[in-house]
């Protein structure tokens, strides 16, 4: 999910959400649901753009020849990332929501937990053309294993490196490093005369979250337990997230600053010069929009331990994108399950993944030449290669918002001098791990 969809998912209260999987996971929305007639539907887009307005530029063509199409009228309202999931959620608990609406992937297995979106199963998939015609990728983030997905993958995207071609040159660095100990290298030769060798955005829980799982990962360990238990404080969970904190605590190559960032800061000083090296997700829309040219910049996988990614241990992003979800209790399932349709057809996957530089995750629509640039390869192979789902369980927000958290406030203790050491990475994570519903 992300990049003005980068101030996302972890910012949601998480009493709200206890309360919700307190419920046994809620019930099936009730009643008439948000919209009596069977020409409209009711969207919720999440913000995908430079800003709303640019989404509501690249949307409403489409939903027009939509309408063109079928006679369904689609009424549209973009929400911000700040508000989705807490829109989403009171929506599941009054039942007064849209038909159809966005969801950030990771959030799949926690709102499927809810009762309150239609199940994808072989019936419904086959009205839009079967299930295979996704990636296999994409449909990993969709919901719980063993159960039919509720919702559709829309856009993916994947973490990369992207870095400054001059910055590297005038350092003296000629190609992009793959393993930590080269960025840290690399980062500390660019760190001078006011800049900076990495842009960080510290106070943004969601990109937190997706760092300490990848770099956890890197070090052979995950969050959860097999069966869905969280297990925050083990030692390599510690370890990653006290080498991604490090970044800034450590190795001095992130600016303290950064640990106040939460609204994309550091895709505006990746843009404007302040910073040689940005990780972050299918950024090329957001750069283009700040006016970096495409031609200044290089995009290389996310590095990894030993510098070859790949599975297990070589992790280097997470299956990053969005999904399509409809709320159960529409009043014009025949009209959303056609528009869900429409939305995932080979045509309509290029026009607005070429709108955002993300990826298809459709099969056919992702074969197109048109993604095939320098940067679409890198995100094809990371997502094919290196990529995995983030936790597929119920209280997979509330594991977003407490270790997202916990890892701002560690890189809050790095920006003022205060020592991160492994006790007290340990010990966040241990107060994270304690916010976890009961179970």
């Amino acid at each position: 999910m992300r990049t003005t969809r980068a101030a996302a998912a972890g910012a949601v209260t998480v009493s709200l959400l206890t309360a919700l999987t307190a419920c046994g996971g809620g019930s099936p929305m009730g009643g008439g649901g948000s919209n009596a007639s069977p020409k409209t539907l009711t969207y919720w887009a999440s913000n995908q753009g430079a800003s709303i307005e640019v989404d509501k530029k690249v949307l409403q063509p489409e939903l027009a020849k939509f309408a063109k199409q079928t006679g369904i009228k689609v009424n549209l309202e973009v929400i911000p990332w700040s508000d989705l999931l807490n829109r989403i959620l009171t929506a599941t608990t009054s039942g007064q929501g849209p038909d159809v609406l966005n969801i950030g992937n990771t959030w799949s297995a926690s709102l499927q937990a809810t009762g309150a979106l239609l199940p994808w199963d072989a019936k419904n998939f086959d009205k839009i053309g079967g299930k295979d015609r996704f990636v296999d990728s994409a449909l990993g983030s969709t919901g719980a294993q063993g159960q039919d997905p509720t919702a559709v993958p829309l856009y993916s995207m994947s973490y990369a490196l992207y870095y400054n071609k001059k910055m590297f040159a005038d350092a003296g660095i000629s190609k992009p490093p793959a393993t930590w100990d080269e960025l840290i290298a690399d980062g500390k030769k660019l760190t001078k005369d006011g800049k900076w060798g990495l842009g960080i955005e510290g106070s943004n829980p969601s990109e937190n979250v997706h760092h300490a799982f990848v770099f956890a990962k890197q070090h052979g360990t995950d969050f959860f337990t097999a069966d869905g238990k969280p297990d925050f404080t083990n030692d390599g969970a510690v370890a990653g997230v006290k080498q991604f904190v490090d970044l800034m605590a450590k190795d001095k190559i992130a600016a303290p600053g950064n640990a106040e960032y939460a609204q994309n800061q550091s895709v505006s000083d990746f843009a404007t010069g302040k910073t040689a090296m940005l990780l972050w997700q299918s950024a090329t829309a957001n750069l283009k929009s700040q006016g970096m040219s495409e031609d200044t910049y290089g995009v290389a996988p996310v590095p990894v331990q030993s510098g070859t990614p790949g599975t297990g241990t070589q992790t280097n992003s997470m299956v990053a994108g969005i999904n399509l979800a409809v709320f159960k209790n529409t009043d014009n399932l025949d009209g959303a399950l056609k528009f869900v349709k429409f939305m995932t057809s080979d045509g309509e996957q290029k026009i607005l993944n070429e709108a955002y530089s993300s990826i298809p995750p459709v099969k056919t629509a992702q074969a197109d030449p048109a993604f095939n640039t320098p940067a679409d390869k890198v995100l094809k192979d990371t997502l094919a290669k290196s990529a995995a789902p983030m936790p597929q369980v119920a209280d997979e927000s509330q594991f977003e918002t407490a270790v997202g958290t916990a890892v701002k406030d560690l890189l809050a203790d790095a920006a003022a001098g205060r020592p991160v050491t492994t006790d007290s990475v340990k010990a966040a994570l241990e107060k994270a791990q304690q916010q976890m519903p009961a179970k």
